[in-house]
């Protein structure tokens, strides 16, 4: 049986992954657009940190202190490394939940997130972390968590339990998680084929089973092969977490609260009949088919009157992370494809064109012109967050702070790439926390930093990365074979990166 830690998967080291969901800054505009009084964060904790990509990268980028724990030791190892050859004050534990949050030489959190675990560990760390936040968190203080959720969920329940049974029982005593799970994925595919009862009830669960030959084997192996695996409903976590007295402020997915996208228009009408802020997500999730949740939950809320979050929203820095005009003006949501109204979001992408921050008092100045109301603006910008192609951004005082150790990272971050690492993001001063950067991308940047100028040095820098690990790129499903067809290839990426990706990441501090 592969080696688990409280039933944990620790042979299957976790994807490198970054959450914008875990950034203080995106808790606080998304509070406050909710009429929330968010939190002022000095202190923030973040529980089962992964490989420590979040962790590292809010760190670097904000003056918030942040503390953490995993304990997957190879993890640890992993982040604590980063932080360090980046410079980073950070505190890293590999205390598992229960050894750690018995510590008493933490200090009051003011923020505590937790990504991907609240589903994959038993109750006895529930109760344990819900214990830590009620001793932990400071009043006014906010906790993001995601989980896998019900309904969603809830055909699968039988199909992973088989999975895990089928691990256990019939995987190799001396196997690893990865040779567990191939084999356990061959047998239900077996099974469907065998066209089970439980199938025809359940034709969704077709294409569910499809996808996971194309996820990532690490993520699958978390997911799968835990002891623990529980997916619940929004309401059965507000029973766990008012034991630590918090109430839930919302979704951290902005586009999960726009009922126009996501509901009919009979289901808008029955949501509004009910006035329970639990039972409205619990209903909504149903009408949604819910699988994943990401929330945020306070202690001691508070309301803010609708003067009041206009006048802190309008101090709220945003900046745009791509050219205006690439920008596609439709969103999906559960209720379909819905196209953005030209009249409110043309007048919204020309103000923020310049890819420069912006808050958005100033904003909301250059849209009035259009006739674009406030409302609309603040209704235009979550969209347009949830989307990921505007995101929030950190006053220029507090940018110029912590620019040096952002700098410091992301020199290490691009060195390590050309060695083979796969973190495919960068810290931003300006938004506080990670924007996405690939492998390729910065193997072009350390060959900048190395005083490479033209585009034709940084592509022969990066395919000399790539040949040196046997690897080729791929062009329309097939390796390409020669030096030649490898070198023109990224020689087009790296003109492209010039002329379209650098200057953002300049602008964005990032370089």
């Amino acid at each position: 049986m592969a080696s688990m830690d409280a039933g944990y998967v620790t042979d299957q080291e976790y994807t490198h992954g970054y959450y914008a969901e875990l950034n203080p800054l995106r808790l606080r505009l998304v509070l406050l657009n909710a009429g929330w009084m968010p939190p002022v964060i000095e202190h923030a904790c973040e529980l089962g940190f992964g490989q420590g990509v979040s962790v590292n990268l809010h760190a670097a980028a904000s003056s918030v202190a942040w503390q953490g724990t995993d304990f997957n030791a190879a993890h640890v190892a992993y982040a604590r490394e980063t932080a360090k050859a980046g410079g980073v004050n950070i505190h890293l534990s590999d205390d598992d939940f229960a050894t750690f949050c018995a510590r008493d030489d933490l200090p009051m959190f003011d923020y505590i997130a937790l990504h991907g675990i609240w589903s994959w560990v038993g109750d006895t760390n529930r109760h344990t972390i819900v214990d830590f936040i009620r001793r932990r968190l400071n009043p006014g203080g906010a906790i993001y968590v995601s989980y896998n959720t019900l309904p969603g969920w809830a055909a699968m329940l039988p199909v992973r339990d088989l999975i895990r049974a089928h691990a256990d029982v019939m995987g190799s005593p001396v196997g690893s998680t990865s040779e567990q799970l191939e084999a356990a994925l061959v047998f239900v595919e077996r099974l469907w084929l065998s066209d089970p009862a439980f199938a025809r009830a359940h034709p969704q669960l077709k294409q569910a089973l499809v996808q996971f030959k194309s996820q990532d084997r690490r993520y699958l192996a978390h997911e799968l092969l835990n002891r623990d695996w529980t997916p619940m409903s929004v309401t059965q976590l507000g029973n766990w977490l008012n034991e630590a007295r918090l109430s839930y402020a919302g979704s951290a997915q902005p586009l999960d609260d726009i009922d126009g996208l996501q509901l009919s228009s009979p289901q808008q009408v029955l949501l509004k009949e009910i006035g329970n802020p639990l039972l409205q997500a619990a209903t909504r999730d149903v009408m949604t088919n819910q699988r994943f949740r990401r929330d945020y939950w306070l202690k001691g809320a508070r309301r803010l009157n609708s003067l009041e979050v206009a006048e802190k929203l309008r101090l709220e820095h945003v900046v745009l992370l791509q050219p205006a005009d690439e920008v596609a003006l439709e969103v999906r949501g559960a209720h379909g494809v819905a196209a953005l109204q030209l009249p409110i979001y043309q007048p919204l992408l020309e103000a923020l064109s310049d890819q420069r921050v912006r808050t958005i008092g100033e904003m909301e100045a250059d849209v009035g012109k259009a006739g674009v109301t406030f409302k609309q603006l603040r209704e235009a910008l979550m969209v347009l967050i949830g989307k990921g192609v505007v995101v929030p951004a950190q006053s220029p005082q507090t940018s110029a702070l912590v620019r040096n150790q952002c700098a410091r990272l992301n020199e290490h971050l691009c060195r390590q790439a050309m060695l083979g690492a796969e973190m495919g993001y960068l810290a931003s001063p300006v938004t506080g926390g990670g924007i996405s950067v690939g492998a390729v991308e910065q193997r072009f940047l350390d060959a900048r930093r190395a005083g490479m100028v033209q585009p034709e040095e940084w592509a022969e820098a990066a395919w000399n990365v790539f040949k040196a690990q046997g690897q080729l790129l791929i062009r329309d499903g097939k390796p390409l074979s020669s030096d030649e067809e490898n070198l023109q290839a990224l020689l087009y990426q790296a003109r492209n990166f010039m002329h379209k990706r650098l200057p953002l990441l300049e602008r964005l501090q990032v370089v």
